[in-house]
């Protein structure tokens, strides 16, 4: 049985969790990181010395790092579906799971934590605005790619639309003046018909 330490509400937790309900393992989820703690403990360090969330336990087997673990998860218990298995759709998948953490993580950042983790009164008001308005430019750039394919890295769902489309649904969240998107807008209509996506993303409130 899978094991997974991370509290549900982290993004990074939700890449991991919506790829396990893709695949459709058991699996049992340690709540840690944020209120819960235990993330600095030594024996949570001895298993991830960044003390960061999610990370999976297969077996004998410790893997953190929320991407490596979506691709993990892909490639042993859904190759040629999760993970592509045309090699240019699979490096596809690869580049828009890379774009998510060099871009539109990054992007995103002030505006989660100003209207989620900061008090009203407290906010940094310009900080946010500059946030979104990144992260709508980076939106962009995705529903171009959209443009031309149903999917990510082709007409098929896979691993690739995991970490990007935990973001858009906090875009969708955190921006609420967005540009026309018609794409991207098919896209997550098609990811809202997902249970995985559902029971590990969309359910869960931003905290």
């Amino acid at each position: 049985m899978l094991k997974i330490w991370g509290r549900n509400t982290s993004s990074n937790v939700q890449k991991a969790m919506w790829a396990v309900g893709e695949i459709g393992v058991e699996y049992e989820r340690f709540d840690v990181g944020g209120a819960f703690g235990k993330n600095k403990e030594p024996a949570y360090l001895a298993m991830n010395p960044n003390g960061l969330v999610p990370t999976l336990q297969d077996g004998d087997f410790i893997l953190w790092e929320s991407n490596a673990i979506v691709r993990y998860l892909a490639r042993e218990y859904s190759a040629g579906k999760l993970e592509p298995a045309d090699p240019k759709m699979r490096a596809r998948a690869g580049q828009w799971m890379d774009w998510q953490l060099s871009v539109v993580g990054p992007a995103i950042f002030a505006a989660f934590w100003g209207l989620i983790r900061t008090p009203e009164e407290k906010r940094d008001l310009a900080a946010i605005a500059a946030s979104q308005s990144k992260t709508a430019e980076a939106m962009k750039i995705l529903d171009g790619q959209l443009g031309r394919t149903a999917f990510v890295a082709g007409d098929q769902f896979s691993m690739g639309d995991i970490p990007v489309g935990v973001m858009a649904y906090r875009f969708r969240q955190l921006c609420p003046e967005r540009p026309d998107l018609p794409n991207l807008e098919r896209w997550y209509a098609e990811l809202q018909k997902r249970a995985a996506f559902k029971d590990h993303v969309e359910s869960i409130p931003l905290s």
